[in-house]
């Protein structure tokens, strides 16, 4: 027998999942820290899951699944917990008069798509024109993982990135490129393995200077 404390959300959660209908929404906006269900609502969700997917949770094999599910999601969605500009306020002034684009190559990550929470991985190719600061360049890579460690969907994402950069660097343009493959159509749905989409946000001169873009695009597909 199920010991696992319960509440009414997650009864009229589990209730949903057996009828094939949308499980209850509760508030529109992201919870605050206090309204966060604990570790152990959010085990009891994983053992309605393993349940609702034919399994028994109460098979040895599965004893500890809950408890690692919950632990891997508080890493995997540990952007909800920072503010990624807050990566971009320590800056240089000390530039030797580099007045030249600035562009990170390949960097790495691992979101997870907004509508079936399946992963999405990918690369993000960064860079900017300062005008008289720059950043040091982990932080940009610090900003691609505080928005993709989110429920996200792929062009928004972009657009966070390249807004963060602006609003906080205020340079001269920025340029961002992303290409991932997405989960939800790699191994469910259309089933296409190997496809992958491509996003990108330019502002400032990366936009509107044809030859400062191109120049951001020769160097962000290397």
């Amino acid at each position: 027998m199920d010991d696992t404390p319960r509440n009414d959300f997650s009864d009229r959660t589990e209730r949903a999942l057996r009828a094939g209908t949308p499980p209850p929404i509760k508030g529109a906006k992201a919870p605050s820290n206090e309204d966060r269900p604990s570790a152990q609502e959010a085990e009891a969700a994983v053992r309605t899951l393993i349940r609702w997917a034919g399994d028994d949770p109460d098979r040895e094999g599965l004893l500890d699944t809950p408890a690692r599910v919950a632990r891997s999601y508080q890493e995997m969605f540990a952007g909800y917990d920072v503010e990624p500009r807050e990566y971009l306020e320590r800056t240089f002034e000390e530039v030797g008069g580099y007045d030249q684009l600035i562009v990170l190559r390949d960097i790495r990550f691992v979101s997870f798509c907004e509508h079936h929470m399946l992963p999405v991985i990918g690369r993000a190719q960064v860079g900017y024109l300062p005008t008289d600061r720059v950043v040091g360049i982990s932080k940009l890579a610090r900003v691609v993982r505080g928005f993709a460690r989110r429920l996200q969907i792929q062009e928004k994402m972009t657009a966070e990135i390249a807004r963060a950069i602006d609003e906080v660097l205020k340079p001269q343009g920025v340029g961002v490129v992303i290409e991932a493959e997405h989960s939800c159509m790699t191994i469910r749905g259309v089933n296409s393995p190997g496809s992958s989409l491509t996003t990108s946000s330019l502002i400032g001169v990366v936009r509107d200077d044809p030859k400062t873009r191109e120049e951001f695009l020769r160097l962000a597909r290397g």
